[in-house]
């Protein structure tokens, strides 16, 4: 991927993305939103996966098929709010071995503590999904990459529901080589990190915890 932003402007897209922002949408029907459009945008972020071929019968001829080459995908999530983008990337990518980063926001200084890190093995020989529905300040994002490259990662792509520029300024100085995927690039962060038209507390919202 050349871009290091890719905005999805697919209608199906935006249209659910209008309904997660709208602060009536109740948390069930928040959490299946969050599961459709994560296949809409695991479509946009895979779209450029190597091929190879193989041969097949099907009923009527032997042919040479087109099938993903390389191994599984890595679809590593950062915890908690990734996993609602996760859930539905499965589905369409059940095969894909799977990770997980645990760091979490200091409301007072913004920066990301980490708490958990379990990554799939082999992970240079994989392309890399980085799930998060905010990219908000950008440091957690950036810290999360930081660990995955130390862990062998080189192939990254990260995928959002939302960013604000802030973010996505902070991951193009730290992670030049790291494409974005987005459904929207907000206005700006408020005074407390959070983006701003923005949804609200993905995690609050997609587990109904406020």
């Amino acid at each position: 991927m050349e871009n290091h932003l890719t905005v999805v402007t697919h209608p199906l897209v935006q249209h659910k993305l209008t309904l997660m922002r709208d602060k009536h949408t109740p948390t069930a029907v928040f959490r299946q939103l969050l599961r459709e459009i994560s296949q809409l945008l695991a479509y946009e972020v895979t779209h450029e996966l190597a091929m190879t071929t193989k041969v097949i019968e099907t009923p009527l001829q032997e042919m040479e098929a087109p099938v993903l080459a390389g191994r599984k995908l890595a679809l590593v999530s950062i915890l908690r709010a990734g996993n609602g983008l996760l859930d539905g990337m499965l589905e369409l990518i059940p095969s894909a071995r799977v990770g997980f980063v645990g760091l979490y926001r200091d409301e007072k200084t913004l920066q990301p503590v980490q708490y958990y890190f379990k990554v799939p093995d082999q992970l240079g020989q994989r392309l890399t999904i980085v799930v998060d529905p905010m990219l908000a300040t950008g440091n957690s994002s950036a810290a999360a990459v930081d660990l995955l490259k130390k862990a062998g990662a080189r192939d990254i792509r990260f995928l959002c529901l939302l960013a604000a520029p802030e973010g996505v300024a902070r991951m193009k100085e730290a992670h030049p080589d790291v494409p974005i995927v987005t459904a929207a690039l907000d206005t700006c962060l408020n005074d407390v990190g959070y983006i701003l038209p923005g949804l609200g507390d993905a995690g609050d919202r997609m587990f109904g915890t406020k």
